[in-house]
């Protein structure tokens, strides 16, 4: 489930998710990723390679496609699309967790037959630090 909007209130305080449904994903791929830094130098023991521990740059990026809960949602997705503004996601994948933080909508895409359905393919990526919380 893909949830954007935010978590304040009136004057910025802290309300609790203030977030909109839009979509629920019918496929989906999740990719968390951690650069390496290396550290290696001539005194390496072995000189074998040694990675310097949390210095590396963190992404996430995530893939689905579906079909929107109604027009409202749609215009939601659109305008962070157009926008290219960072906007809270909140994506809960069951039996796994929540990853919850800004993401930019990178790619946008629909399709539908002549008498079904419209669906769209989204791609986020990440542009901030994410937040995971387990279920």
């Amino acid at each position: 489930m893909a949830r954007n909007g935010d978590e304040t209130g009136a004057g910025g305080e802290s309300a609790g998710w203030l977030g909109h449904v839009c979509a629920r994903l019918r496929a989906r791929t999740i990719s968390l990723n951690a650069r390496t830094v290396d550290a290696t130098d001539g005194d390496s023991a072995g000189r074998w390679r040694e990675l310097l521990a949390g210095a590396g740059v963190k992404s996430a990026a995530v893939a689905g496609q579906g079909i929107f809960r109604d027009a409202a949602s749609d215009a939601l997705v659109r305008e962070a699309f157009f926008d290219q503004a960072a906007k809270t996601w909140r994506l809960i994948v069951p039996d796994f967790g929540v990853l919850e933080g800004p993401f930019l909508v990178a790619a946008l895409e629909y399709a539908g037959e002549h008498a079904g359905e419209a669906t769209f393919a989204i791609s986020l990526a990440s542009a901030g630090a994410i937040g995971f919380s387990a279920i």
